[in-house]
């Protein structure tokens, strides 16, 4: 635009330099030259000027281009364009070529990206998985406490020990082969709740049950009560050489954790 304007104001100060030279300096406030007849003389002002007429049609231009319609300046560009379509633009065809759908060439491309990202997406679903399932499981100090290993054979015939697993006390009794018989001797009619001996134990030797009373939770006195078994203090409780309740306010026999013998002298509990 400054260079359309220096041209047009260049021109117009061109105006007419020789006949200037000849007439002489205009004057600048009649626009006048010396010589011209008074009669035809008419006020001439410095806006009359040639510089004032090349600024005066620079200005007064148009800006909307003289081939398109001047109502069309009011629209938005976008609205123009559609409205004065014009066949000067040529699009790249090769940056805009198509390929119709299951081209050959793309085939492989395509089967590749779809295979990754389903192969990726198999994937998180199941890390997702193992993640929830993993989170449901006992954790390592848990699995550590879950089972527990016991020596027996420093347990006397006769005699009650007491380990703790899973925070719970167990009573593991060397029975002697009298305490067997009278396990074995006792009417089961007559039991609040009613099991055989050889129903609780794998080996008659070894009687292993959780030492809680099934009453209340208290811990049973091992070796004590009417019974030759355990009782508990707390409320009465009789039980037997067995571990059945023969006495007192508890419901049901004293419970038998899972175990098994690993060797002749060895017990896993858990």
């Amino acid at each position: 635009m400054l260079r359309v304007a220096g041209r047009r104001l260049s021109s117009a100060l061109a105006w007419r330099p020789a006949a200037a030279a000849a007439v002489g300096p205009r004057s600048p406030l009649t626009g006048a030259f010396p010589g011209d007849d008074d009669s035809d003389r008419r006020p001439r002002f410095s806006i009359d000027s040639p510089f004032f007429a090349a600024a005066r049609g620079f200005s007064a231009e148009t800006l909307v281009p003289r081939n398109q319609d001047v109502g069309l300046s009011e629209f938005p560009a976008t609205v123009a364009a559609v409205k004065n379509p014009s066949a000067k633009i040529v699009y790249d065809e090769y940056n805009h070529e198509r390929y119709p759908p299951g081209d050959p060439s793309k085939r492989a491309f395509a089967y590749f990206v779809l295979s990754g990202g389903r192969f990726i997406y198999a994937s998180l679903l199941r890390l997702l998985i193992l993640k929830f399932v993993l989170s449901m499981s006992a954790s390592k100090d848990v699995l550590a406490l879950a089972s527990l290993e016991v020596d027996l054979s420093s347990i006397e015939p006769g005699t009650t020990v007491t380990v703790k697993w899973r925070g719970k006390p167990v009573f593991i009794r060397r029975r002697t082969e009298d305490d067997i018989k009278l396990a074995n001797s006792v009417d089961l009619a007559s039991l609040r709740h009613p099991q055989e001996d050889a129903e609780r134990v794998k080996n008659p030797e070894w009687l292993v049950v959780i030492g809680v009373c099934t009453h209340l939770g208290c811990i049973p006195l091992p070796n004590a009560g009417d019974f030759g078994g355990w009782f508990c203090p707390c409320h009465g409780s009789h039980y037997d050489i067995s571990g059945r309740i023969r006495k007192g306010p508890a419901p049901f026999n004293l419970e038998v954790p899972t175990y098994s013998f690993l060797e002749e002298n060895k017990l896993l509990i858990g």
